[in-house]
């Protein structure tokens, strides 16, 4: 089954997010007290509702429990935030995601139960999403609107194939820049050297391509 999503807050951050999550073909449940804003996202997100989240009765409404990862991206009110947090948390969603405005926010967002404090640049959205969707992904750099550098953690399916037996470029358009296995680094990897389940693959390529390479080798 799809993880289904929500994001609080449909600013800057919190629309990147959900514009993702979208692309990504994920359910995905804007919010926001801002009616334009809510309207802007509607034809974007799956559903997209108005609504005041530091209202516990909203957030029961809105079945916000149901939701396998909520994202609060709510801008400068940080009491909006912390509150928005809380009760999230008191209401059972496993997963909190939440955007802090300073170091002294962030303490008190971990001290009422958030999951994941981000401190985003005003671009940063993508990348958060990106990590979110995908367990296989351990981080993701962005170097255009099309292309990115990924840290993947090689699948059973690449285990004792060599570079040039997964033929990675021809298949799939993507460079391999590097290997990690453990505390070892290999830069510059050759054709023949072996890829072991578990190891950290530095790949660069377009954002479609490397979608297309995670599902098609993580699928069973």
């Amino acid at each position: 089954m799809k993880k289904e999503f929500a994001v609080i807050g449909l600013g800057r951050f919190g629309g990147s997010i959900v514009k993702t999550l979208a692309e990504e073909g994920l359910g995905v449940l804007a919010i926001d007290a801002d009616e334009d804003r809510v309207n802007e996202f509607a034809r974007i997100a799956s559903h997209a509702v108005v609504g005041d989240t530091t209202d516990e009765n909203v957030l029961r409404n809105i079945g916000i429990r149901n939701f396998d990862h909520v994202i609060v991206a709510i801008g400068e009110n940080i009491q909006a935030s912390i509150l928005t947090t809380l009760m999230l948390k008191e209401l059972g969603v496993g997963n909190v995601t939440v955007k802090a405005q300073n170091d002294y926010h962030e303490k008190v967002l971990r001290k009422i139960g958030a999951d994941f404090v981000v401190h985003p640049e005003r671009d940063m959205g993508r990348r958060i999403a990106h990590n979110i969707v995908s367990n296989n992904i351990l981080d993701y750099l962005e170097l255009s609107d099309e292309h990115s550098i990924v840290e993947i953690v090689a699948s059973q399916k690449m285990n004792g194939n060599s570079i040039i037996d997964l033929d990675i470029r021809a298949h799939y358009g993507l460079n391999i820049v590097a290997i990690k296995r453990g505390n070892e680094i290999n830069v510059s990897p050759q054709a023949s050297d072996l890829i072991h389940k578990g190891d950290i693959l530095i790949v660069i390529g377009a954002d479609s391509d490397i979608n297309r390479f995670e599902k098609k080798l993580w699928n069973k």
